[in-house]
């Protein structure tokens, strides 16, 4: 199970980012999410199934700081076997296998930080996510995103929630 969420974890901070690079006007989005990997970021996520679907949701959190990974898993934070370096590493294998499109569609103030938001579409194997994210505008870091994951296999899309909070980001106790 904790092997099963930390994957899902990943895999929700780089979808909607993984075959960025490639295309000029998703840059910003990927490059935000690789200055995730290096700043002290707390990520609350939100998983559940699309609205109006009747699912319960359940919540993860994620802490990059001092090099290492934590995810909760069952109520207690656990360091993550990924590295930040992995992470990284996973990306790009990931950008290599994936078909991406995003476009900027407006500005907005989400908590008083003034955001640019992203719409994405990516396809892999068995996989079409689509979602928004919102980059600050002040230090091109991710602030929220919501994303919608159609899984073959799986009767409803998944909705994912993440906030991005950067300000007193230490290492939770393990």
């Amino acid at each position: 199970m904790a092997g099963t969420i930390g994957r899902v974890t990943f895999q929700v901070l780089l979808i909607g980012t993984t075959a960025l690079a490639a295309q000029d006007t998703c840059q910003p989005l990927y490059d935000a999410m690789l200055k995730v990997i290096d700043t002290p970021t707390h990520i609350y996520t939100t998983m559940g199934t699309a609205p109006n679907s009747g699912g319960k949701p359940h919540t993860i959190e994620v802490i990059y700081a001092a090099g290492t990974v934590y995810t909760t898993v069952g109520g207690k934070w656990i360091r993550n076997k990924m590295t930040p370096q992995q992470v990284v590493k996973m990306e790009r294998e990931n950008r290599r296998n994936s078909k991406m499109s995003c476009r900027y569609l407006k500005d907005e103030s989400i908590n008083g930080e003034n955001s640019a938001v992203y719409t994405t579409h990516s396809e892999t194997d068995g996989q079409k996510d689509d979602g928004q994210v919102w980059i600050s505008k002040t230090n091109g870091l991710p602030v929220r995103q919501e994303l919608d994951i159609d899984m073959q296999g799986l009767p409803n899309k998944q909705h994912y929630s993440m906030r991005y909070e950067y300000a007193n980001v230490h290492p939770p106790q393990e």
